[in-house]
């Protein structure tokens, strides 16, 4: 065999060695993500893309540049895939939420308004496609913690009054029994 048809052959295999991984990278970030942002980033400078990296990393998020055929794999029997497939054209990058899928998102639509190169192709938040509208409608919400903290303040805040109440019916009470107490006594 010819030495460059060998050397051709190599190059294809470790290509596809190479995407295989790239795929099953992929996939493990959807599976762990809690919401993912499809984003076009055309236009943009390395020095850009590196700020909009570590925006998303102090955010608990992640943002890589994707092949869209080996996205389009990656996400295999998603319920989802078919409304994607008009956005996975051109240039991609993906945002991808681990913590909270709203923080994310937040983060990813305060970069699109500062820097009007990175435009937002479609998200998908805890299953469910949005388009870019509906994102920045999402981004309008409080995150995570601060709902829990709003559900909990309102749950506690009953509790609280009956528990003064209880402590003022005690002390009524034990105010009751000491005038008792002075009234016996003379």
């Amino acid at each position: 065999m010819h030495a460059a048809v060998r050397e051709r052959r190599f190059i294809l295999s470790t290509t596809k060695e190479t995407k295989k991984k790239k795929v099953d990278e992929l996939v493990e970030r959807l599976s762990r993500a809690k919401s993912f942002i499809l984003t076009d980033f055309q236009g943009l400078t390395v020095a850009e893309i590196s700020e909009l990296r570590q925006n998303m990393k102090d955010s608990g998020s992640e943002y890589k540049v994707c092949k869209n055929t080996l996205l389009r794999i990656a996400l295999g029997d998603a319920t989802f895939k078919e409304q994607l497939t008009d956005a996975l054209k051109g240039c991609t990058g993906v945002v991808f939420g681990y913590e909270d899928p709203i923080v994310a998102v937040k983060r990813t639509i305060e970069y699109a308004e500062k820097n009007e190169k990175f435009k937002l192709k479609h998200g998908v938040v805890e299953g469910k496609v949005y388009s870019p509208t509906e994102l920045k409608e999402i981004s309008k919400l409080p995150s995570k913690n601060v709902l829990l903290g709003m559900l909990l303040g309102g749950m506690s805040s009953p509790l609280t009054k009956m528990a003064y109440a209880m402590q003022a019916v005690n002390s009524k009470l034990l105010y009751a029994l000491e005038a008792l107490k002075n009234k016996k006594a003379q």
